[in-house]
């Protein structure tokens, strides 16, 4: 029986629904999370209570967040990123968690793809510096003939570094952080009992003695080996040159080998014709050794490459002071006060440190550098003139043996220039009908 148009349409219809079922995955993918999760590494030592909150930058005064703890203390975040060339991203599975109400049934493990391959680790900061800006904000906001410092409580100083965004007023209700607080203050403070109450007034000279102490404990056991390497070494790195001159032992040995082992007096001896070749040997190889360490130490002593100047240990050690203070100055101070302590670190009666020895090595290195700038302009200058007198000789030659060329070919006949414009091809030369048969 011939099959209808409806059974070809009930086929058909069939195969779609059929194609429809496989090509639908056995995973879907969940819609896309416009605020992908973010992943931090927090220290085991914290307690549940800590809470991740809001607190002005101690050096713009911009809010920022930081983990704050009331048993341990506070930590800020370090970002630490992925290079843009080689694109990563974090792949965070959460683990299934039983449902509370019905014990029989279980959430299964999802997992969420973070584009940002982005990671924050809490690292511990000293909660100094945090009350730095409103100590010093009192002083900053008079003029300098009416500058009077004033005992107040810590209240009172930190309510000037109280915004919307920031939540200093709520750690201050914590016990364990309010008193942590009011810890670092007095080692930076002069205080004082107000009625049952501690007052606080700057001490600089506290202030710079605890950033000194910091920058020295950053200094044990040499700093990072990125800071180490870009603000010591490199800047410290003297010019390197090339030393011709020849010790004296080496023209010693030079001027002994030149004689030779047989230049001395020569005594008649009696001896076996063993011992003679065994003495011709030793002599032979001692000779051989002499000529082969001279002509290494004549190699070395003509092409040594050595430090124009040298770095000592004291050098080394106060540069390593300076960046160490600097990088402390530089993230957690306002710029002001960077300013007056950097000032206070480069007088020698303030910190009791002298400087001098790393200033003259600046000053050393600064007409070194200058020197070896200038010795290598003028190479180069006369590497470019010697290769526009090269330059000069190639083109001269060229022009000459243009010219012979045409003198040639004026000195030439009519005749011999037609007989060049011959097809002389497949013909015999002259020469071979004078051959003998």
């Amino acid at each position: 029986m011939p099959r209808t148009r409806s059974t070809k349409n009930d086929s058909a219809e069939t195969k779609g629904e059929a194609s429809s079922k496989s090509s639908v995955s056995k995973y879907p993918l969940g819609a896309k999370n416009e605020k992908p999760p973010t992943v931090f590494i927090l220290p085991k030592k914290a307690t549940q209570d800590a809470r991740i909150v809001n607190l002005p930058n101690p050096r713009n005064a911009k809010p920022s967040r930081y983990l704050v703890c009331p048993t341990t203390g506070i930590y800020e975040f370090t970002k630490i990123s992925a290079p843009k060339s080689m694109p990563r991203s974090w792949l965070i599975e959460s683990n299934g968690v039983e449902d509370a109400s019905d014990t029989s049934k279980t959430n299964n493990s999802r997992g969420q793809v973070a584009s940002s391959a982005d990671l924050y680790v809490a690292t511990t900061i000293d909660p100094l510096f945090f009350v730095l800006p409103a100590l010093v904000h009192a002083d900053s906001s008079r003029k300098a003939e009416e500058k009077r410092r004033l005992f107040m409580t810590i209240y009172d100083h930190l309510d000037k570094l109280e915004t919307e965004e920031s939540h200093m007023s709520e750690i201050l209700r914590w016990e364990g952080t309010r008193s942590l607080l009011e810890s670092r203050m007095a080692a930076v403070c002069d205080t004082a009992d107000g009625g049952g109450d501690i007052m606080f007034r700057l001490n600089e000279k506290k202030l710079f003695a605890i950033i000194l102490n910091k920058a020295r404990k950053m200094c044990q056991g040499g700093l990072a080996p990125s800071m180490e390497e870009k603000f010591v070494t490199k800047a410290l790195e003297a010019p390197v040159q090339v030393s011709s001159q020849r010790s004296s032992d080496s023209k010693q040995a030079k001027s002994s080998t030149e004689k030779g082992p047989g230049s001395g007096e020569s005594t008649p001896q009696t001896e076996s014709a063993d011992s003679q070749s065994t003495t011709a040997t030793s002599q032979s190889d001692l000779s051989a050794d002499s000529q082969a360490s001279t002509a290494a130490t004549s190699v070395e002593d003509d092409g040594d490459v050595v430090s124009a100047v040298k770095v000592s240990d004291d050098v080394v050690h106060l540069q390593r002071l300076r960046t160490a203070f600097s990088f402390i100055s530089s993230r957690y101070l306002t710029s002001s006060l960077a300013t007056q302590l950097s000032s206070s670190l480069a007088d020698q009666t303030t910190s009791g440190i002298d400087f001098a020895p790393l200033d003259a090595y600046y000053t050393e290195l600064a007409k070194l550098r200058a020197e070896a700038a200038a010795s290598r302009a003028i190479g180069d200058y006369t590497k470019k003139r010697g290769l526009d007198a090269e330059e000069e000789e190639a083109r001269a030659e060229k022009k000459r043996k243009l010219e012979e060329e045409k003198k040639k070919k004026a000195s030439e006949s009519r005749a011999s220039k037609e007989l060049k414009k011959v097809n002389t091809a497949g013909m015999m030369k002259l020469s071979a009908f004078f051959k003998k048969k």
